[in-house]
């Protein structure tokens, strides 16, 4: 009588990689990816949709300054390139000077629309079908490196 040979049993799937500063700069720079082309579209530039942007949603009008610690805060970018953005920006009447202030005009408030309702079914499909709670902890984990980076960056730049 034969026995059949016994098969091993399947080796365990690793565990996925715990994640790290290149895995969220690998996905930064994809999503970074997507909006640059759409953006690239309409004719304006990251920093430009970022600044345009700030200045949209700002409770507040903001004076130039304003404007220019707002985005500073979310780039973390050179002051004099945000001056030049801003520049641009008026320069393609998509700001204008009200008194001291900086407002949207129509032209830059269309823009944006325009930008977010073709980026809105990109980002649905990107987004899509992650679990609510594997949300909610990647929020909260990225909130955590934001909070520390920057106390790292204030650090060294005192």
């Amino acid at each position: 009588m034969t026995t059949p040979a016994s098969t091993p049993a399947p080796a365990p799937a690793p565990a996925p990689a715990a994640a790290d500063a290149r895995d969220l700069a690998l996905a930064h720079y994809a999503a970074r990816g997507v909006l640059e082309t759409v953006l690239a579209r309409h004719g304006i530039t990251f920093q430009q949709q970022v600044t345009l942007r700030a200045a949209i949603t700002a409770d507040t009008p903001q004076t130039p300054d304003d404007l220019l610690a707002r985005v500073q805060e979310s780039l973390k970018t050179d002051p004099a390139g945000i001056r030049t953005t801003i520049d641009e920006l008026r320069a393609e009447r998509l700001l204008a000077a009200d008194g001291p202030h900086l407002r949207p005009t129509d032209t830059g408030r269309e823009l944006l629309a325009a930008v977010s309702a073709e980026t809105a079914p990109l980002s649905a499909r990107i987004w899509g079908g992650i679990p609510a709670e594997d949300l909610a902890t990647t929020g909260r984990v990225l909130a955590l490196v934001t909070e520390r980076a920057n106390a790292e960056l204030a650090a060294l730049t005192a």
